[in-house]
């Protein structure tokens, strides 16, 4: 059994309505998928924020790295995720503790476990198995 998204309207809205993303996972190597996708939504107008505890105090494309979601200052709208599946709901634990709005995980990344504690804490907001690039290409220009 896979997890269900949101129909492609509401991800869009989320997308549209976005300003600040987190990037939980976010690599400082240019080659890497992550970097590449953090620079996309730089270019989309986005404010991103990486989270890497091996990075951490250090800067990503301009941007603080902080050690975990909690450290973030400020609304997060987006929680962008490029951590192995196993990895999710030690994510989705940190993300309860703040008050970003939508859990996403990248395409390849799914738990079950993860969107059953979201939703146990009233967070309905959960994408997974989805990718942010292609998501945004589906945006009305």
């Amino acid at each position: 059994m896979s997890v269900e998204n949101p129909s492609q309207e509401q991800i869009i809205q989320y997308l549209q309505e976005a300003k600040r993303i987190a990037i939980v996972g976010l690599s400082a190597k240019e080659e890497r998928t992550s970097y590449k996708i953090a620079k996309l939504l730089q270019e989309y107008g986005y404010e991103i924020i990486p989270v890497n505890p091996i990075l951490a105090g250090q800067e990503i494309l301009g941007a603080k790295v902080y050690e975990k979601l909690q450290d973030v200052p400020g609304q997060i709208d987006i929680v962008d995720i490029f951590r192995r599946s196993e990895f999710l709901p030690d994510v989705a634990k940190e993300f309860i503790e703040t008050d970003a709005k939508v859990f996403w995980a990248q395409l390849g990344l799914e738990s079950e476990e993860a969107a059953e504690m979201l939703k146990k804490a009233g967070r309905s907001a959960i994408i997974m198995n989805r990718c942010i690039k292609i998501e945004l290409a589906e945006m009305p220009k």
